[in-house]
C-alpha cells in the first residue's frame, strides 16, 4: 500500500512534510505528485526493477521522495553514510553498484553516474506523473548498510512488506495517529531516521518535520514549538542526555510530547528516571536494520519506572524467543540469544549468500546476536551482545574493523579493541595493546586519521603485559574490560 497516494486522495491539503533546513512545505497531494514525477525521472534514467539508486546527503525531504519513488518502480534505495571517510563511502558504492548516485554536495568524483540533489525538485518538473504499478510487496525497496564482524558492511535488503510491518508495529507500540507529528533529525542512512520516524506517520496520515542534524539547543527549541506540532521524537540515549543539559532546560516546554522515544544504545536507569521525575515518558524500544521496530515500552510513566532498563514487549505481529546455544528456549529470567520471526524481518543481505544463510536458523528464526532476558510479565532486557560489537553515540562499532588497521601500528606486538561503558557516548572503544612503548590516545587518533570515521576511533587506551587468553588461545575481551575499569 502506498500511503502517500492514499492520503493524497483522502486529505490532499493536509501538510505531510516540512523541511526546516530548506524552508519547504508539502501537502499530501503535492508530495504524491512530486514522488510520481520523480519516479518518471528515474524511469527516464533507465532505472528498472532491482536497480540500486544511491544517495549521499544529510536529511532532506528529497531522500524520502527518492525512497518512495524507488518503491513505486521496484528499484532499491541505498542511503549512504556521509559520516564515513571517502574510502569507506567508495567501498559501499562499489559494493552496491548503483545505477545512479544523488549527491547533496555535488562533485563528479565517484565512478558512477551522478546527479545534483539540490536541483532535483526543478529537474522533475518537466516529467509527467508516473502511474502507480501493482508490484509485489516482497520486492526490496531499501538497502541499509550494517557493519559486520569481519569489518565489511552488509547491505540488509528490506522489502515493502517488511516496511509495512514495521509501520504497523510502530503505530501500535508508539500510539501513532493522524494528529502525530515527528521531528526527524536522526540521520536518514539509519533505520530510525528514514523508517521508524517516517513510515508510521505516513501510514496514519500525520506529518513529518525534517531537520538536517541534531543540535541539542535547536532540537529542544523545535520540540517546544507548538506551531510545529511535535508529538514524537526518536533519538539515541546520548541525544536525550544532551537535550537535558541545554542551559535553561524546562521540561514543561515539552508538554505536547506523547513521549521521548529512545533506542539504539544502552540506556541507564538513572537517566530514564530523571525524565520521569519531570513528567515526561521516556520510552525505550528495540529494533534493527534487519527487523525494523520490534519492541517498545508502554507510555505509562509508572510502568516505565517499574520496568526501567527494559526495552519493552514485542508487537503481537512478531514472534520472539530466547534460546541457548542449541536453539532451545531458556526459562524465564535466564539469559539467551533473542531470535525473531515475522514479516518485518529482512530476507537477507545484498550479495552475501552465506551471511544471509547464517542469519537464520534452519526453521526460519532470525538470529539477532543480542543476549537478553525476559521477565514473567514479558518485558525484555538487553544484557549483552553475542558478538563483540559495541555502540558509541548510537553508531554500531565493530572492533575487527579497527583492529585490522591497528595491526600495522609500529612496535605493537598484540592488540584488540573492546567497548567500555561511557556516560556521554554509551560506550567507547579502548585500544588494549602489548608494546615496549606507551601509546597515547592522541597517537592512536593520528595513526587512524582518514582511515576510519571519527566515531569509530578509540577514546581510551590500556597497556598490558600480555593479552589474557583462554585455553584455546582466544582473547578474553571481558577480562580486558574488567582490567580497564579496575585501573581507574
Amino acid at each position: 500500500m502506498d500511503y502517500v497516494s492514499f492520503h493524497a486522495g483522502l486529505k490532499p491539503n493536509k501538510m505531510v512534510v516540512k523541511d526546516l533546513a530548506h524552508e519547504r512545505v508539502w501537502t499530501y497531494a503535492e508530495f504524491h505528485e512530486g514522488i510520481s514525477r520523480l519516479a518518471s525521472l528515474l524511469i527516464n534514467e533507465n532505472i528498472t526493477q532491482g536497480d540500486r539508486v544511491a544517495c549521499l546527503s544529510k536529511n532532506r525531504a528529497e531522500m524520502i521522495m527518492l525512497h518512495l519513488a524507488c518503491g513505486r518502480i521496484g528499484a532499491i534505495f541505498v542511503p549512504l553514510n556521509w559520516r564515513l571517510t571517502d574510502s569507506e563511502i567508495n567501498w559501499q558504492i562499489s559494493d552496491s553498484d548503483p545505477s545512479i548516485l544523488f549527491l547533496e554536495d555535488y562533485a563528479d568524483t565517484y565512478s558512477v553516474k551522478s546527479r545534483d540533489l539540490n536541483t532535483l525538485l526543478d529537474d522533475i518538473k518537466p516529467f509527467d506523473k508516473a502511474p502507480l504499478q501493482l508490484l509485489s510487496p516482497d520486492l526490496p525497496s531499501l538497502m541499509l548498510y550494517t557493519s559486520g564482524t569481519t569489518g565489511f558492511p552488509k547491505g540488509a535488503l528490506i522489502s515493502e512488506r517488511n516496511l509495512d510491518e514495521t509501520s504497523i508495529n510502530s503505530m501500535m507500540l508508539y500510539d501513532v495517529d493522524s494528529c502525530s507529528g515527528f521531528l526527524v533529525d536522526s540521520p536518514m542512512f539509519h533505520i530510525i531516521g528514514l523508517i521508524s520516524s517516517v513510515r508510521p506517520v505516513l501510514l496514519r496520515g500525520g506529518h513529518i518535520v525534517i531537520s538536517d542534524g541534531f543540535i541539542p539547543e535547536r532540537t529542544l527549541e523545535r520540540m517546544s514549538d507548538k506551531n510545529l506540532g511535535i508529538t514524537h521524537y526518536f533519538c539515541v540515549p546520548q541525544m536525550a542526555v544532551a537535550i537535558r543539559r541545554v542551559e535553561g532546560f524546562d521540561p514543561k516546554s515539552l508538554s505536547n510530547l506523547k513521549a521521548l522515544f529512545t533506542g539504539g544504545a544502552p540506556h541507564l536507569e538513572a537517566q530514564i528516571r530523571d525524565w520521569l521525575k519531570d513528567g515526561i515518558a521516556i520510552v525505550d524500544g528495540y529494533g534493527s536494520s534487519e527487523a525494523g521496530t520490534v519492541m517498545g515500552m508502554p507510555l505509562d510513566r509508572e510502568l516505565i519506572d517499574k520496568k526501567a532498563g527494559c526495552v519493552g514487549i514485542p508487537s503481537p505481529r512478531i514472534q520472539a524467543r530466547v534460546v541457548d546455544g542449541n536453539n532451545q528456549v531458556v526459562p524465564v529470567g535466564e539469559r539467551g540469544e533473542l531470535q525473531l520471526k515475522g514479516e518485518n524481518v529482512s530476507n537477507g543481505y545484498w550479495q552475501r549468500e552465506e551471511d544471509s544463510k547464517k542469519a537464520k536458523t534452519d526453521d526460519g528464526w532470525f538470529c539477532t546476536g543480542d543476549i537478553v532476558t525476559v521477565d514473567e510479565d514479558g518485558f525484555y532486557k538487553i544484557v549483552d551482545r553475542k558478538k563483540d560489537m559495541f555502540i558509541s553515540g548510537g553508531e554500531n562499532v565493530y572492533p575487527a574493523e579497527i583492529e585490522g588497521i591497528l595491526v600495522e601500528y609500529p612496535g605493537v606486538q598484540e592488540q584488540v579493541v573492546v567497548g567500555i561503558p561511557d556516560e556521554k557516548w554509551g560506550e567507547v572503544g579502548c585500544f588494549c595493546y602489548v608494546c615496549d612503548e606507551t601509546i597515547s590516545v592522541a597517537q592512536v587518533e593520528a595513526f587512524l586519521k582518514g582511515k576510519l570515521a571519527r566515531y569509530k576511533l578509540p577514546k581510551l587506551v590500556l597497556k598490558v603485559d600480555a593479552l589474557p587468553r583462554n585455553g584455546g588461545g582466544k582473547v578474553l575481551k571481558a577480562e580486558l574490560k574488567k582490567m580497564y575499569l579496575e585501573s581507574l
